[in-house]
């Protein structure tokens, strides 16, 4: 049952663990970043406003220091009762205080559960002067239950600057090179081996086994460097089809106008939950603002739940969600 909950987000986390113990595949949330704001919204516009103002509060953001790092503990504690044994974890977090949530996340998961660091790219430059680099970025935690878990390969289309790498061409139709070695030597195994009579570069090993390499030759796919390395024809109708792999530097720019505060970006949440999710499985959010992770998930083919004791996120939520057939039940002092 797709369900938006209004509540303590530590009382309802705990309260699901009755019926969704080890049974959520995916949790995504972006908690408060100990900013020592208060979050406003004005003329149904989301602002960052002064205490003083008579706005309507969607969210204060005042609990700062141990007591902060001792709430996201506990909640961190109970959400990891509800993943599943193949589900993730993404925790959308300011850098400020993304190193002690590591360590949190590293005790209660275990570091050998740690995926990446992602770094999000929120917005464009700043164009003021300031005491140091300017902050274009925030930080986003990946971590797994176990070392099985779900992963469906998440892909981007390519860039216009990759694109006009593609700058060779034959009767097959624009193409680029790629090495056919990678860093470190094998000394066992085929891929360590000489091929044409060569053996790879020091201190590298063939990408491919001899034979694999003999048949990508006779396909027409290598060419040779200036210095006779091999290399591999890349095709651009094959990289536009595939896209590319995706790293971990995002660039998921906030909306310009958002309907709740710090919402963040629709299409950065729909390739999180294509990668780590898939049909059918829960998609929690227990900090969910204006609904956007809960969104994802049913243009999808998800199950969600969104839990947020904040009146104004409840509205903004439902009212985002209320264009899709499925049931959302809103259950108040959870």
């Amino acid at each position: 049952m797709n369900t938006i909950i209004q509540g303590d987000n530590l009382d309802t986390l705990k309260m699901l663990q009755r019926d969704y113990g080890g049974q959520v595949g995916l949790i995504y949330t972006d908690p408060p970043f100990a900013t020592n704001n208060i979050f406003r919204m004005d003329d149904d516009r989301a602002n960052t406003i002064s205490m003083a103002s008579k706005s309507a509060l969607a969210y204060d953001d005042t609990l700062r220091g141990e007591a902060y790092l001792n709430a996201m503990e506990e909640r961190l504690k109970a959400a990891y009762i509800l993943l599943s044994n193949t589900g993730s974890l993404y925790l959308h977090i300011d850098c400020k205080v993304a190193y002690d949530i590591k360590i949190i996340l590293d005790k209660i998961f275990g570091p050998g559960s740690f995926r990446n660091s992602i770094s999000r790219i929120k917005s464009n430059p700043k164009n003021f002067n300031q005491d140091g680099y300017g902050s274009v970025k925030d930080t986003i935690l990946f971590y797994t239950k176990s070392k099985r878990f779900t992963w469906n390969e998440p892909r981007r289309a390519p860039t216009e600057r990759r694109l006009k790498q593609f700058n060779k061409e034959d009767e097959r139709g624009k193409y680029d090179t790629a090495p056919l070695h990678a860093p470190g030597e094998t000394l066992d195994g085929d891929t360590g081996k000489k091929w044409k009579g060569r053996l790879p570069p020091k201190g590298r090993h063939w990408r491919r086994p001899p034979k694999e390499l003999d048949e990508l030759e006779r396909q027409g796919l290598i060419v040779r460097s200036r210095t006779g390395n091999p290399r591999l024809k890349v095709y651009a109708k094959d990289v536009i089809e595939r896209g590319v792999l995706l790293q971990d530097v995002w660039e998921f720019k906030d909306p310009q106008y958002p309907s709740y505060p710090t919402e963040k970006n629709l299409e950065m949440l729909e390739s999180i939950v294509r990668a780590s999710s898939n049909p059918g499985d829960m998609v929690l959010d227990f900090c969910c603002g204006s609904g956007t992770t809960l969104l994802a998930a049913v243009k999808h083919g998800r199950n969600f739940i969104g839990i947020d004791r904040s009146p104004k996120a409840i509205e903004c939520a439902v009212n985002r969600l209320g264009g899709y057939e499925f049931e959302t039940r809103v259950l108040l002092n959870a």
